[in-house]
């Protein structure tokens, strides 16, 4: 796909990752739809950081983990654009849940929100892709998808749910769209995290170093520009997961 003039909604896109992407698809000359929860004054400024690039940008607001106001956000969207060519799926939530004190409630919010809610954006959008010419839709997993991390297993649930569903709807909407995830290791460093801890986790990787959010947009980017590319999931790790 070429990606100069084509409209990508990315969620999450005010900060993090969902901010690297955003700002990599400016650069290729795509319109932006930027997604926030909470992050108002983050979205406003990436908003401004797009268009100085000379890429348009429109900001929208929800909370992903209800069913209603995803539902509201579709609406508005395809209120004031035509078309959506380029779902990425990156809003997500990330909390520590260890198994001897994890509530239910810890498991809605974060598979409502990691899982459910990319389910929705990409049935509501989905199908406007599949009924007009098609489209890509890239789910930012995370390697604890493939090999869950201790102590955060409605999350790890979460991203492996994420990553079925993508094989799903690389299945459900063929040929016209494309349904592919990435799923990160480690590139943020949790501000709580120790020096020891974050040498001991570079040193688990086979590259013996940290990644970035920029390595996990690239990998966006040559999945959206790819039109042969189809329910895979792009591990970009350092080689942490077979390591």
């Amino acid at each position: 796909m070429e990606l100069r003039g084509k409209t990508a909604l990315v969620t999450g896109g005010a900060k993090r990752i969902g901010r690297e992407i955003a700002l990599a698809l400016a650069k290729k000359g795509a319109r932006l739809l930027i997604h926030y929860n909470t992050s108002e004054k983050e979205a406003e400024h990436v908003a401004s950081e797009i268009k100085s690039l000379n890429a348009d940008c429109l900001l929208f607001q929800a909370d992903l983990s209800k069913t209603e106001n995803i539902l509201k956000l579709t609406a508005e969207i395809f209120s004031r654009v035509r078309t959506v060519e380029i779902l990425i799926n990156s809003a997500s939530l990330f909390y520590k849940t260890p198994f001897g004190t994890v509530e239910e409630s810890d498991w809605d919010r974060l598979v409502d929100t990691n899982l459910k809610g990319p389910f929705l954006l990409s049935k509501e959008i989905g199908n406007k892709m599949f009924n007009y010419g098609g489209g890509k839709i890239i789910n930012i997993a995370d390697w604890s998808g493939l090999r869950p991390y201790k102590d955060y297993s409605p999350y790890c649930v979460s991203k492996g749910g994420l990553i079925a569903l993508t094989k799903a709807l690389a299945r459900d909407l063929a040929p016209k769209v494309t349904a592919n995830a990435v799923a990160p290791g480690p590139v943020l460093t949790p501000p709580d995290m120790s020096e020891h801890e974050k040498e001991a986790i570079a040193n688990a990787t086979l590259l013996g170093r940290w990644g970035s959010p920029e390595d996990v947009a690239n990998a966006v980017i040559f999945l959206a520009e790819s039109d042969f590319i189809n329910g895979t999931v792009l591990v970009v790790d350092g080689g942490r997961s077979i390591n």
